[in-house]
């Protein structure tokens, strides 16, 4: 039966030799450090937190951070960057700082991973073959009856085995997968090429704006989620598109995307009931827009003085909280021409403020229609073939290291302390160590089966003896 042995592996770091100046060695060894990086990381994701939750210019609007503010802490955020936390100029330089500290221990390292992943270990010595946590031993009766079992072990495993013959000794050796080794350098690069696009590129040259159309609708009401684009330049018409939601529209570098939609909170529209108080004429349909006067009757006359879409009271006026249209106010100016009298007419009645009994017309409001708007989002951001390089880099890359496994098996023929020769079998991965185990117990077990069927045929032969050939190996 085959034997395992588990041992802790000993690996060997070369650290890169730096024939420099103490403050520029001291500088390099700092930046190339897992914790500097690790340190920097953790700075950029919580100025990123900050970014998020701190409203940005320029695409939030200024009276929206103005409400969101006191005076004083909004000064206090534009003197900071905080409300431009991805153009500021210390969050660039932190992102470049990050970009070095990549660059630095990739280059710190990269000599031995390279030098591992060109020139596999193939042949390994008494010292590899003492240390290697996963290792097994199956007796043999001569070297050839081994390495055979061996080779069609693993074609049964569709992996292809090299033999390696050397002065002092022999063996055989397969891996699968060695790519994944470099895949940390991917995922590097990949990281180098985003930073370079969003936070490098395009904080300097780039820029982002907000604007808010009203589309000139009939009904003046937006029934789908699209708007028609037209884009002029010197005054002639150049491009026209109809954009929804992430299918933007691009003008020589400039994108226009419809971020969203809603309500501006200024009336479009009022359909009214005006109702004489007398009882001797019709109630009339009217439609008011704000400004606009109506005739009600030779003498009276009624237009919209004020729209306010949510209104609250305080000491006896009214103010409007917000521009959403959420607690409504109207209010009517109805004037008398023979006798110039003014009534402050208010949908609905505010006590203390409307005028509404004064009123030669009662007024019942029938349907309310407020105006509409697109929230464009138009960019400029020429560092954007560097992020999308960067985004496919980084999936091929997290492929590799996530699910790409770097496999290696070792078989060489051996005497025991006994003097009785034996068949050494080992085997290592970058990572997954438990399920490699197991493949690595059906590699042994394979090997076995492929000894049983010649195992006695061969040992009653007398032992042969390998080729006499050099083939180059480490």
């Amino acid at each position: 039966m085959a034997g395992y042995v588990h041992c802790n592996e000993v690996r060997q770091t070369n650290v890169m030799a730096l024939s420099l100046h103490p403050a520029i060695r001291n500088t390099w060894k700092t930046l190339s450090s897992i914790k500097t990086g690790v340190v920097l990381i953790i700075l950029v994701v919580i100025f990123s937190i900050a970014g998020t939750i701190i409203l940005q210019r320029p695409l939030t609007d200024p009276d929206e951070i103005a409400r969101a503010y006191s005076p004083a802490m909004l000064r206090f955020l534009d003197l900071t960057g905080l409300t431009d936390v991805y153009h500021a100029h210390w969050f660039v330089s932190l992102m470049l700082l990050v970009s070095l500290s990549i660059i630095a221990a990739s280059v710190q390292r990269f000599p031995n991973a390279w030098r591992y992943f060109a020139r596999p270990y193939k042949s390994p010595d008494e010292g590899f073959r003492r240390v290697l946590p996963i290792q097994a031993h199956l007796a043999i009766t001569d070297e050839e009856q081994g390495l055979g079992a061996a080779e069609r072990a693993f074609r049964h495993m569709h992996l292809k085995s090299e033999r390696i013959v050397r002065p002092d000794r022999f063996s055989l050796f397969a891996e699968r997968n060695r790519i994944s080794e470099m895949a940390v350098y991917i995922v590097h690069a990949s990281l180098l090429l985003f930073f370079l696009g969003y936070f490098i590129v395009d904080a300097f040259y780039g820029w982002r704006g907000f604007l808010m159309l009203s589309p000139g609708m009939a009904s003046n009401q937006v029934e789908m989620k699209w708007s028609k684009l037209a884009v002029v330049d010197n005054g002639q018409e150049v491009s026209r598109k109809e954009i929804v939601v992430n299918d933007p529209m691009v003008y020589h570098g400039v994108r226009f995307y419809q971020a969203s939609f809603g309500r501006t909170g200024k009336l479009d529209r009022l359909l009214l009931n005006a109702v004489p108080r007398s009882g001797a004429g019709q109630a009339q349909e009217i439609s008011l827009a704000q400004n606009q006067v109506v005739s009600l009757d030779a003498d009276t006359k009624v237009q919209v003085a004020e729209f306010i879409p949510d209104f609250v009271v305080q000491d006896g006026h009214v103010y409007a909280r917000s521009n959403d249209v959420v607690n409504p106010a109207v209010h009517l100016i109805v004037t008398s021409e023979k006798t110039d009298k003014v009534v402050n007419f208010w949908l609905p009645e505010i006590p203390g403020v409307a005028e509404n009994a004064s009123s030669p017309y009662n007024f019942e409001p029938k349907e309310l229609k407020t105006g509409v708007f697109t929230g464009l989002e138009v960019s400029h951001e020429p560092g954007q073939w560097a992020v999308w390089a960067g985004v496919i880099l980084m999936a091929i890359g997290l492929t590799f290291v996530f699910y790409v496994v770097h496999v290696r098996f070792w078989v060489v023929p051996v005497q025991d302390a006994s003097g009785n020769l034996a068949l050494w079998i080992g085997g290592s991965a970058n990572r997954n160590r438990d399920a490699f185990e197991q493949t690595f117990k059906r590699f042994v077990e394979q090997v076995e089966k492929e000894l049983k069927p010649k195992f006695q045929e061969a040992a009653e032969k007398p032992a042969a003896s390998l080729p006499k050939t050099t083939t180059a190996g480490r």
